[in-house]
């Protein structure tokens, strides 16, 4: 599945939310969710968003964070990894941290 695939309710069921249960204002979290997911991994890994849409597994990663933060909404989270699953499909597909890998190619 694509990055550009990830509907509402793919979110909901990874998140293990039953749809009949999702109030609007946590499906506007939900989207928030998403965004920042979305973000994270372009952030992380360098990719644009086309780009990320090519690599399926991706998509596991971005679920992933999405079902984390879902999870971990209090205000203080005593944890400060990035869950390992996503931590892996994301390093695998990094190009910020090999040399020469920037947008430029410096």
């Amino acid at each position: 599945m694509k990055v550009s695939e990830l509907t509402e309710s793919v979110i909901e069921n990874y998140c293990r939310i039953m749809e009949e249960d999702v109030t609007d204002s946590e499906r506007v979290s939900l989207e928030a969710l998403k965004t920042a997911a979305v973000s994270y991994v372009m952030s992380y890994t360098g990719l644009s968003l086309e780009e990320i849409d090519n690599h399926e597994d991706i998509s596991i990663a971005i679920l992933t964070l999405i079902a984390d933060m879902y999870d971990n909404r209090a205000m203080t989270v005593d944890k400060k990894e990035v869950n390992r699953t996503a931590e892996i499909i994301l390093s695998m597909h990094s190009k910020n941290l090999l040399p020469g890998g920037g947008q430029d190619g410096h």
